[in-house]
């Protein structure tokens, strides 16, 4: 008997302690900032890089947005907004997009200049990197504020165009994230805000994210070149010694098919200074020119012409 009584006391011990822990347990699960939700991380968005988790919590503008919000963004995978049903301009007050309108993330409205940045390629490709942990169905919209956006002020509706740039629906959860790569508007330049829209279609949730970048073209890339170093690269190509021609001598100018690569005349000319004649006499390392044999044979043929012509005289 005793030891029944012991065993009957041990399960209702662990029933009521289950009954009591048990939903605790489920709070603690469902309010795991990484279970069903997501943000950027590449572009780094605002709520991940200033988040505990992030590289950029030590920024100026981190620190700030955190003072401003009075609690880091621990959540930082939870800015979501329910039953929003593609209404965003309805729901979002201007001021407010990057934190959804939600007070908890309201330091992220913050209007800085110094936000850290992405670089970008104008017209290039952008590598999306969505985390999340738990693969749900929806559509991603991508928008670029619009050229003239001046970070310094609050971010408003009228600061996006009116359709994104680029719309993805239902990519593969991989590894943690969704991963897509979309094509960049051409015409951005210097500090953008892309901003992003993660619309479910399986909950009733729409999330919502702003990654600064600035965009920058490549070195060597674009625009028109210097005058000097084009001036630089005429002369250059002016400089090609010649190819040798049959004869023997050396073209210096005009195009042919042992000339100087298509330089012109003109250009030559242009390249060359004027104490240096275009067409010199002679070539590197070469004989005389061809004019100066064409001349000395003429010579010749005179000299040989005129004695052959005395002699036929004496004999007469």
């Amino acid at each position: 008997m005793p030891r029944m009584t012991a065993r009957v006391t041990a399960r209702r011990t662990a029933a009521l302690t289950a009954a009591a822990v048990g939903p605790l347990l489920l709070n603690l699960w469902a309010a795991s900032p990484a279970l069903a939700h997501g943000a950027p991380t590449q572009p780094v968005s605002r709520v991940y890089g200033c988040s505990p988790e992030g590289t950029q919590s030590g920024t100026a503008a981190c620190k700030a947005a955190v003072a401003a919000n009075g609690a880091p963004f621990t959540a930082w995978d939870n800015l979501r907004v329910a039953n929003v049903n593609g209404r965003d301009r309805q729901t979002v007050p201007d001021g407010k997009l990057c934190s959804g309108g939600l007070p908890a993330y309201k330091g992220l409205d913050l209007a800085r200049a110094d936000w850290p940045s992405t670089r970008l390629t104008p017209g290039g490709t952008l590598r999306m990197t969505y985390a999340s942990t738990i693969p749900h169905t929806g559509t991603f919209r991508l928008y670029l504020t619009k050229q003239g956006y001046d970070p310094a002020q609050p971010l408003t509706w009228a600061d996006l165009p009116d359709r994104p740039f680029a719309e993805v629906k239902d990519p593969a959860l991989t590894n943690g994230a969704y991963r897509f790569g979309v094509k960049l508007p051409a015409d951005r330049t210097g500090h953008q805000v892309l901003y992003t829209i993660w619309q479910n279609s399986s909950t009733p949730d729409t999330y919502y994210s702003c990654s600064d970048v600035m965009f920058s073209r490549p070195a060597g890339t674009g625009g028109t070149q210097k005058p000097k170093e084009k001036g630089k690269e005429t002369a250059a190509a002016a400089s090609v010694t010649p190819a040798p021609t049959a004869s023997g001598s050396a073209t210096a100018a005009g195009p042919s098919a042992s000339g100087t690569s298509g330089v012109s005349p003109a250009q030559a000319s242009a390249a060359t200074p004027a104490s240096i004649p275009v067409a010199s006499g002679t070539g590197a390392g070469s004989g005389p020119s061809a004019p100066l044999l064409a001349g000395g044979a003429t010579a010749v043929l005179v000299l040989t012409g005129g004695a052959a012509l005395v002699l036929r005289l004496r004999r007469r």
